[in-house]
């Protein structure tokens, strides 16, 4: 395809911005333009990104809608530009969040609203820029830039402590991020070239693999947050406004899973199957650890934020199995996550922006008063604990079954998860929308409106259509995921697992069956 789509995709929102700075007059009127020209520049995105999906060829296993321009010939640098059928739903996913956070912020942002929608345009550039880009320059660009408007958008519009939220979000992940600098220079120099696609193709010697994998590792891990790095997680999603709640748990968690699947698997493969034994027992620890720690949580958002640590356990946990069950159970799970999470904040941010507290004990009995919105709560609670017929089964379901395969005490460790998130998040809806209603003003509250049921509507049905027809995806993500296990396993000299001896056997079974079947006639 002659057609630049990808850039397209990724810079459009910078026109957006371009627009809005342009935007002049009062302060109402330069509020109400920002709002609607950040509404249609992330609608036209996500309509051009769903295009882009109708013509993304599902048995290619390859990259697609290839864009290369040579940036710094001397350095060997250039604008690689791409997608396969692990990023396309991440981009999807981006696009799809960013309309939807912009429309919850319509009344609840008040203040400096012009440049609250240039924040949100170009966090969307750099989240599509990081999921579409082929070189590790460019790829770490985009990488990095998410942390610019995500630090402002925390610390300009977030809650009373947001500026020490904003920091230490910041500085987290600075960290983790200097350390893949300093790898991705040494890759560099070691190879010659920054392109992922000869990168992934051509793995660096064992020994220097071992000291970039736990580069990588510590900004990826970061980022996912995985324990004990998700400190940072709690304190950003309780002082973040909404949005940004929605776009931290629903997009910007989901870019240190896809380093380790862009990164750690093709590029280290040895090293990966090292530290494997140790990211299982960190995903295990993540899982029960912070499920526990949920169930003790008296505010809404934090337990929610928790939440989400012990679900990207699961990815991480999936994701290292190296099972093609494991692997794409992580890619589901993260796109799930990525609904199901983005609307469990969007549901706290309806009563947040009602009585201006995300204390649990001061509501309960909202169904009475709030029918719809209890409904809407109750169908994303199942999804999040992993109901059969909801998104968040399948992903869970996947990545078990995969650890299964590989150790049977991990897996069976990471099972007690799922009871317990069906443990918090029942608590959590329980004392919010049933019992007494204790307090007056939550029982004065009144239901979602027209806007918030036009933002529930598209989720709801997402999580839902996910859960019942997961082949739409799946059928996607198979190739990329399939290609990449059997260049790791060629990599590090292993045979891949395959499910083929078991169909031979029962193939075997039911001749032996038939035989004596006619034997005995």
């Amino acid at each position: 395809m002659d057609f630049p789509i990808l850039s397209l995709l990724t810079f459009l929102p910078l026109v957006g911005v371009a627009f809005i700075l342009m935007i002049r007059g009062d302060s109402e009127t330069v509020a109400r333009n920002s709002r609607r020209t950040a509404m249609f520049v992330s609608s036209f995105t996500f309509i051009l990104s769903f295009y882009m999906l109708l013509l993304f060829d599902p048995k290619e296993a390859g990259f697609q809608f290839v864009e290369k321009i040579e940036w710094f010939d001397a350095l060997n640098i250039s604008y690689h530009m791409g997608i396969d059928g692990i990023s396309l739903f991440f981009v999807m996913l981006s696009t799809f969040l960013t309309p939807i956070c912009v429309l919850a912020s319509w009344k609840a942002v008040t203040k400096r609203v012009k440049e609250y929608m240039i924040a949100f345009l170009a966090l969307e550039t750099f989240m599509i820029g990081t999921f579409c880009a082929l070189d590790a320059v460019l790829f770490y660009v985009f990488f990095e830039g998410v942390l610019l408007p995500m630090f402002i958008i925390i610390g300009v519009w977030g809650g009373p402590r947001r500026v020490y939220s904003a920091f230490k979000f910041f500085l987290y992940t600075l960290l983790g991020s200097v350390l893949m600098l300093v790898a991705l220079l040494a890759l560099y120099l070691q190879t010659g070239t920054s392109d992922m696609v000869t990168l992934m193709e051509n793995p660096v010697a064992r020994d220097m693999q071992m000291w970039l994998w736990l580069a990588f590792f510590a900004s990826f891990a970061v980022k996912m947050p995985m324990w004990p790095v998700h400190t940072w997680l709690p304190d950003a999603h309780v002082e973040a406004p909404t949005a940004g709640s929605v776009i931290l748990a629903g997009v910007l968690l989901k870019m240190g899973g896809y380093g380790f699947l862009r990164f750690s698997l093709p590029m280290f493969p040895e090293a990966t199957e090292f530290f494997t034994p140790m990211v299982m027992w960190l995903s295990v620890i993540a899982i029960i650890y912070t499920s526990l720690v949920a169930l003790v949580q008296e505010d809404m958002k934090k337990l929610i934020a928790y939440s989400s640590v012990a679900h990207m356990g699961y990815v991480t946990l999936g994701i290292f199995t190296a099972t093609t069950q494991g692997v794409e159970g992580g890619i589901f799970q993260m796109i799930s996550h990525g609904v199901i999470s983005a609307a469990l904040f969007l549901c706290v941010g309806v009563v947040y922006d009602r009585l201006h507290t995300r204390e649990i004990a001061r509501y309960g009995g909202l169904v009475k008063n709030m029918p719809k919105y209890a409904t809407i709560f109750m169908i994303l609670m199942l999804g999040s604990v992993g109901l059969p017929g909801t998104s968040g089964f399948v992903g869970e379901f996947l990545t078990l079954l995969g650890a299964f395969q590989v150790d049977t005490v991990i897996a069976a460790l990471a099972t007690t998860g799922v009871i317990l998130g069906a443990a918090y998040m029942l608590v959590l809806y329980r004392r919010v929308v049933f019992g007494e209603q204790k307090n007056k003003d939550a029982a004065e509250m009144t239901d979602v409106d027209k806007r918030e049921f036009i933002i529930f509507v598209p989720l709801v049905l997402m999580v839902i259509w996910l859960g019942v027809a997961p082949s739409y995806v799946m059928d996607r993500v198979a190739p990329a995921a399939n290609k990449l296990l059997v260049n790791y396993y060629a990599a590090i000299g292993s045979e891949m697992p395959s499910n083929e001896p078991i169909k031979v056997e029962l193939k075997k079974h039911t001749a032996k069956k038939a035989d004596d079947h006619g034997d005995h006639h």
